[in-house]
């Protein structure tokens, strides 16, 4: 498993076609063989994607309880199943729930050639 403090991910991964992501989704993907591969998250604010690490700044655990249900019913906000923390999904800051002043962990991302992938890390 990572550290806490940073995310390593597969440069080059790729994950999806851009045109597979409609606008707001949001979609979870895994990089890594085994019991603990990376989770992340991707979600698409009109043509631009962002990514960020599965896991909740509140209590550690993934965000969704069923697959790819992470968006509130407005689409607007991403948000934790278990204790309704609510993230904005442009940067992945806590705006209500149990963690304010938190953020959800990036993962850079990429869209190259109309494919979406983990981009080298800044």
């Amino acid at each position: 498993m990572c550290p806490a403090d940073r995310v390593v991910a597969n440069a080059g991964a790729d994950l999806c076609a851009l045109e597979e992501l409609c606008t707001p989704a949001a979609r979870e993907f895994r990089i890594g063989a085994g019991a603990w591969p990376l989770r992340i998250v991707v979600v698409r604010v009109v043509d631009v994607v962002h990514g960020y690490v599965n896991r909740c700044p509140h209590a550690g655990h993934p965000l969704n309880l069923r697959p790819d249900d992470f968006l509130t019913p407005d689409g607007a906000l991403l948000m934790c199943r278990s204790h309704g923390a609510l993230f904005e999904p442009r940067t992945g800051a806590c705006v209500g729930g149990p963690c304010p002043g938190t953020n959800l962990e990036r993962v850079p991302l990429e869209v190259v050639a109309g494919r979406v992938r983990v981009a080298p890390a800044p």
